[in-house]
């Protein structure tokens, strides 16, 4: 039989335990996909920054190519963060046993959908029977699950009530269909919706919201449940020290559309599992 010499095989293990360090010397952050590429990471770079100090750490953000890729990237343990939808948390929890949500921003907790359209005519979702409608991406939270679990408590089914239901896969996406007329209507989270607004990337003489969603609980950071318990309490604390009156802290937040951090519980989201349920989204 052949043998590997004992030097190589001693520069083999060495080299495996040095890219194994490595690895663990990285955070590895990934998000739902619910905005174009290159927004995700400009809004991620200060906070991967702040994030590189406060724990000592490299930290990368790895991009997923949809929803239910990031889902799989944490069971997997091929991340150990991520920026999650409230559904995508669910997701998450029951595919790997033991996902755990750490902060959330405040307005996640009383957190809406806006139906918007660019057709004067449409004042209520009574005016759309019949019309084309748009959801983001089907495992989004604010952008599909909630609007359709308020819009079935209402006796509408999307895909009887409308002529044509589609998924833009992305909130910014939704407002592009309904501003280019390729749809009557959509929906999409409150907080894309108030940030193009503010950026001047709708024409809000021709796009206007007719209707707000009922509150929930939405967005979340939540880590894998194999990591370092002490790294996750570290991580946590981390969000939860961005203070508004900093400046520097101020630019991460506002990034994030957040006003602060604060903790949130698995048990938060047992309204948006109960939604996707009676939704028969989850099996």
């Amino acid at each position: 039989m052949f043998k590997r010499p004992l030097a190589l095989t001693i520069s083999l293990v060495l080299s495996f335990c040095a890219l194994l360090a490595q690895a663990a010397d990285t955070l590895k952050v990934s998000a739902i996909p619910d905005e174009a590429p290159t927004e995700l990471l400009r809004k991620f770079k200060p906070l991967g920054t702040y994030l590189e100090q406060q724990l000592g750490m490299k930290v990368e953000f790895v991009p997923v190519s949809d929803y239910p890729a990031v889902v799989e990237a944490l069971a997997t343990d091929r991340i150990d963060l991520a920026w999650l939808g409230g559904f995508t948390f669910v997701q998450a929890r029951l595919k790997t046993g033991n996902a755990i949500p750490l902060v959330q921003r405040e307005q996640d907790a009383q957190f809406t959908s806006k139906f918007i359209t660019a057709d004067p005519a449409v004042k209520s979702l009574k005016d759309l029977k019949g019309k084309t409608f748009a959801f983001g991406s089907v495992s989004s939270t604010s952008g599909s699950l909630m609007p359709r679990y308020f819009m079935l408590q209402d006796g509408i089914k999307p895909e009887t009530y409308f002529s044509r239901v589609g998924y833009s896969g992305a909130h910014d996406a939704t407002v592009a269909w309904v501003q280019a007329g390729k749809v009557d209507a959509g929906v999409l989270n409150a907080s894309v919706w108030e940030k193009l607004v503010a950026a001047g990337k709708v024409d809000t003489d021709k796009v206007k919201v007719f209707a707000t969603t009922p509150a929930y609980f939405d967005y979340n950071w939540t880590v894998r449940g194999t990591l370092d318990p002490a790294l996750a309490a570290k991580i946590k604390a981390a969000f939860l020290a961005l203070d508004p009156a900093n400046p520097k802290d101020k630019e991460v937040l506002d990034l994030q559309a957040a006003s602060r951090f604060i903790e949130t519980k698995p048990e938060n989201y047992k309204g948006i599992e109960e939604a996707a349920r009676a939704a028969d989204l989850l099996k």
